[in-house]
């Protein structure tokens, strides 16, 4: 069994808005919308969990009657971090799942993730035991101690840069999870973060440059003018 778990635990306080940025509203839909969508019409996924904000669970559920997102089956409270609020939600599907079972951990601010990057990510768990979503590093890297001046540079074909979904097998990010607590580690940035403190090994996945993070205004603004460009696609 697949099962998607979105990241909706966030109060998005960069984009300076009242309500939280997975529950604006873009076009008429809510950005959790869009994403709930995408794991909603893809044949792989068997069911979808959400950790929510606390005080927007309702809400979430309302959502998903009115747009018929039926695989909708669990929603966690969400934690004080984006780690504590992945632990809430894989422990959460560890109660109902196999050990086997597979989660997809992906942000409920990525609505414009494929049908393509997650057959990726599935397959790639299916294959190694766990895929994290990345696409190259086009920029140059440059280093810094202190945010205002460089005396260093990185090579950029060493580096990945990482998005949502990244995909384990539940009984196994759990016990990664277990280890975390028990080591001190609270507050790791990402999935894939956590696994390499951990020393485990991660696996790449395809992303894509069209899979934003919805973080500030301006990414409300790319994202508003990708949904026009996929509208003009679908219309050719």
């Amino acid at each position: 069994m697949n099962i998607a778990l979105l990241i909706a635990g966030g109060s998005g306080a960069r984009m300076h808005q009242n309500i939280p940025k997975q529950f604006l509203t873009v076009n008429e839909r809510p950005v959790i919308v869009y994403t709930l969508e995408a794991f909603q019409n893809h044949p792989e996924i068997d069911e979808i969990a959400v950790v929510c904000i606390e005080g927007w669970e309702s809400v979430l559920w309302a959502y998903a009657n009115q747009f018929n997102i039926t695989k909708l089956k669990y929603v966690v409270q969400g934690g004080k971090n984006g780690q504590d609020s992945i632990r809430n939600g894989v422990f959460e599907l560890e109660k109902y799942h196999s050990p086997n079972d597979i989660v997809l951990i992906h942000d409920a601010i990525r609505p414009m993730v494929s049908a393509e990057i997650i057959s990726d990510c599935i397959r790639v768990t299916q294959m190694y035991g766990n895929a994290i979503t990345v696409i190259p590093c086009a920029e140059a890297m440059i280093q810094t101690e202190d945010g205002i001046v460089s005396t260093g540079s990185y090579p950029r074909d060493n580096l990945k840069r990482t998005q949502t979904p990244q995909g384990f097998h539940i009984g196994k990010i759990c016990n990664i999870h277990r280890k975390a607590l028990n080591a001190g580690i609270t507050n790791s940035v990402a999935s894939c973060t956590l696994m390499i403190e951990m020393g485990e090994q991660v696996y790449f996945s395809a992303g894509s440059e069209k899979n934003i993070k919805l973080t500030t205004v301006e990414d409300i603004d790319i994202f508003k003018a990708l949904l026009v460009a996929k509208r003009s696609d679908w219309l050719k």
